[in-house]
Formats: C-alpha cells, sequence, structure tokens
C-alpha cells in the first residue's frame, strides 16, 4: 500500500509570477525525492506526489500547505496575493511501476485523481479517498473542520507551520531565533496556526490508518 497526493495551486492564472511558489514547492518535493520518480508538476501549476509509506501522507499535505501559505505573492494587478492549494490524498495499491510518476497506474492513483475531481464540487481543499468508506467518511468531516483553520492560515502561519513541521525537535527559543522573534511570539504564532490541534488531528490519522493497513 501507497499514497498519492495529486494537487493543483487555487487560482494560479490570477498571481504575478509563477516562480513565487513554483521554487519553495519543488525545492519540498525534491527533499522527499527525485523529480519524475517520486514527484512531478504539471500543466503548470498541478502536481502529484508518490509517498512510500501511508501514514506520512497527512503530515506531508500539511507541510505542502504551510510552504505555500508562507509565500509572499502578487496578483495581476500588484497586490498581495495569498496562495493555497488544493489536494486529495489517495490511498491503494501500485499496480505498474514504470520509471515516470506519470505513467504509473494502481488504486492508490485511481483514489487520488477520483477525490481530486471532487475537491471543486465540494467545496473542500483536502480530502482522503481509501479502500475503506467509514475511514473516508470520519476524517473528510475531520478534514473539512480543520481546514477552517489552514485555509485561513496567514503568511506568519504558514511560515512557522512551515518550521515547526520541518523541524519538529526545535525548542520554541530555537524557532524564534530563526525568524528573528521572542518566544512569547512563537508561541502566540503556534497557538494562532492550531500547531497542537492539527497534529492532534495527524495522530489520528496515523492510529486509524495503521489499523486498517
Amino acid at each position: 500500500m501507497l499514497a498519492v497526493i495529486t494537487g493543483d495551486i487555487v487560482d494560479s492564472r490570477k498571481l504575478l509570477s509563477q516562480q513565487d511558489w513554483l521554487l519553495p514547492l519543488e525545492s519540498l518535493l525534491n527533499s522527499w525525492g527525485s523529480k519524475n520518480d517520486t514527484w512531478e508538476i504539471f500543466r503548470g501549476d498541478s502536481f502529484q506526489l508518490e509517498i512510500s509509506n501511508p501514514l506520512d501522507a497527512l503530515y506531508k499535505a500539511m507541510l505542502i500547505k504551510a510552504t505555500l501559505k508562507s509565500i509572499k505573492s502578487k496578483d495581476s494587478q500588484k497586490r498581495t496575493a495569498p496562495i493555497d492549494v488544493r489536494m486529495s490524498i489517495g490511498i491503494g495499491e501500485k499496480e505498474q511501476d514504470s520509471n515516470s510518476i506519470g505513467t504509473r497506474t494502481g488504486s492508490a492513483y485511481i483514489n487520488s485523481g477520483e477525490a481530486f475531481e471532487q475537491l471543486r464540487n465540494k467545496g473542500q481543499n483536502l480530502m482522503v479517498n481509501t479502500p475503506w468508506e467509514d475511514f473516508d467518511k470520519e476524517m473528510n468531516v475531520m478534514l473539512k473542520l480543520a481546514l477552517i483553520v489552514m485555509d485561513n492560515w496567514s503568511g506568519n502561519s504558514g511560515e512557522i507551520m512551515k518550521i515547526a513541521l520541518e523541524n519538529p525537535h526545535l525548542k520554541q527559543t530555537e524557532i524564534g531565533e530563526i525568524l528573528g522573534i521572542e518566544q512569547n511570539s512563537v508561541s502566540a504564532r503556534l497557538q494562532r496556526a492550531y500547531h497542537s490541534e492539527m497534529l492532534e488531528l495527524n495522530d489520528l490519522y496515523r492510529e486509524k490508518l495503521i489499523k486498517l493497513l
């Protein structure tokens, strides 16, 4: 079993520069594996990521979200434009292990694609689609509630979530040194981003999925 994340940048055509989000996203994806083998970016604003351990999928989706939310971009009118992302997590099997991720098949890819097609109709920016209907139903309700927070992360919230998720062992004082702010400001930003609640959601996702796997 593996997981596949399919995603795209929300309203990417309104953004003045593709490079604002493309380079940080490529850098993050590249930290998880090589281009074409583990991930690809296609159609200009869409991407796909294969994750060998399905237990890691939600955490990585949160980190992708935080990375893009942390970016300050401009729209065609040169106004500050927040960047957001839609993603689907499909869990299943990989039937064909070709050299390029874009030509692979299997239920993980099918489930991810099917969920991605539902995102706009459901007005939801993150969903899971797995072989287990009860798991999907429960997790997608939880994700819908979590997105009330994640969809509204500010640039500061996205930035601090990115650092905290990439470096889970860092103390708040160390995060403060990276950002050039005091520890109490770090604590306040993490609280506004609902950092601990996001980790609880990820722990619950892993706990329930372990039983199914």
